[in-house]
């Protein structure tokens, strides 16, 4: 198991987790027709943040199985719901935090074994 291609994951996770929250902002600002899609400062930087986010991804992908790393970018579900918490002011419920509860779990088994 590479520290590295973990830590590296982990980092995927939270950029990718940055660009889902850039792209909810640019969703609410988006008007059609799609030339708005050239226009919308948060949809690029949303899809920047996606692309960076893959690109180190696969340099991860270099250093360990994908069995092991790919459960590490379901923390991005956690990233996102604590981000949309802060940012977007968005509520949780007690069955999100259950779920992300549950989130934590698996991947701790997945990392255990």
């Amino acid at each position: 198991m590479s520290f590295a291609a973990i830590l590296i994951t982990l980092v995927t996770a939270i950029i990718g987790s940055f660009g889902a929250i850039y792209l909810k902002k640019g969703a609410r600002d988006y008007k059609f027709p799609f030339e708005g899609l050239f226009t919308n400062i948060n949809l690029i930087t949303g899809i920047v943040l996606y692309v960076i986010s893959l690109i180190i991804f696969i340099a991860a992908l270099r250093l360990d199985r994908i069995s092991l790393l790919y459960p590490i970018v379901a923390t991005a579900y956690i990233w996102i719901s604590l981000l949309s918490i802060w940012i977007l002011k968005e509520k949780m419920n007690l069955w999100k935090w259950i779920g992300i509860f549950l989130i934590v779990i698996g991947i701790s088994f997945i990392g255990i074994s």
